[in-house]
């Protein structure tokens, strides 16, 4: 396990709810984070679906209703699809009150020629985020991370940067902190919220990358 530095805060005792966690990427964190230690709830439109994927998962993972999972948790990581998103955060919003949010969600259309951004009428998915949400902490994180590696028990560290924006130092620290329990994981500060599309955006970029080399690639912030 990867233990904070810098000065950031011990998240060791948070419990961190996934939203979207029967996906792919949601999945995926809840494992890793599972593994290393952190106490994991996942989020589901039904109790059923989030705790089936619960019980696939194991480490103590827990799966409940998404209601249910934002209460439970002090850190939740908005994982859905990009056409729920609106919809999720609306149907939460009293849930979601004065929780510390991490929106990782990449909005993206894809057609014959490959993926491409999508840019929302408040900016990104983390300003739609913190519209919606107006008494939560909204951050932004989590973007670049291959679904394949962290779903593969096989592989012990995933070196890659997690960057990470938000408004709030406190919360961004936070979630800095959270990213490096994830061992070859490291937490960046990457900018207020506003910049939060280009960070989405260049996604986009990285599934070509992936499908031209058949590589699962991700990022590293260089001289920091």
């Amino acid at each position: 396990m990867t233990e904070p530095t810098r000065g950031l805060p011990e998240v060791s005792q948070l419990v961190v709810g996934v939203l979207g966690g029967t996906g792919d990427q949601g999945r995926g964190l809840a494992y890793r984070l599972a593994k290393a230690g952190q106490q994991v709830v996942i989020g589901s439109r039904t109790a059923e679906r989030a705790e089936a994927a619960a019980a696939g998962i194991g480490l103590g993972v827990r799966g409940a209703e998404n209601a249910a999972a934002a209460r439970e948790s002090d850190i939740v990581i908005v994982a859905v699809p990009w056409d729920g998103h609106a919809a999720t955060l609306s149907a939460l919003r009293g849930e979601l009150a004065g929780k510390l949010v991490v929106d990782c969600v990449n909005p993206l259309g894809f057609d014959k020629q490959g993926a491409y951004a999508i840019r929302p009428e408040e900016g990104s998915a983390a300003q739609q985020a913190a519209a919606l949400l107006p008494e939560s902490r909204v951050t932004a994180a989590f973007h670049h991370l291959s679904a394949v590696l962290l779903q593969d028990p096989a592989i012990e560290r995933i070196d890659t940067d997690v960057m990470v924006l938000g408004d709030d130092r406190q919360a961004t620290d936070t979630v800095q902190a959270l990213a490096e329990r994830i061992p070859g994981m490291r937490g960046i500060f990457a900018g207020r919220l506003r910049n939060a599309h280009q960070v989405e955006s260049l996604v986009a970029n990285l599934i070509s990358v992936n499908r031209r080399y058949k590589a699962h690639a991700g990022l590293r912030i260089t001289d920091v």
